[in-house]
């Protein structure tokens, strides 16, 4: 597994996601639920994963609409 996004926004996380998945990306968040721990205000970054292999057309996609970091 390999990080494609870090970030503090759910909806960017969630575009993301969406745009990988519709060009046939697995995706996988991690650290979604850390806000318990921080009490809910958004300062922990959430991941999103990607397999290995998928890593360069991930990134590719990302880049194109502007996800990346």
């Amino acid at each position: 597994m390999k990080e494609v996004l870090k970030t503090t926004d759910p909806v960017r996380l969630m575009r993301a996601q969406d745009v990988l998945r519709a060009d046939g990306i697995e995706t996988y968040a991690l650290d979604q639920h850390m806000s318990v721990l921080e009490g809910s205000i958004g300062i922990l970054p959430r991941r999103l994963m990607v397999a290995d292999r998928d890593l360069f057309i991930a990134t590719s996609i990302l880049r194109e609409h502007g996800l990346n970091d």
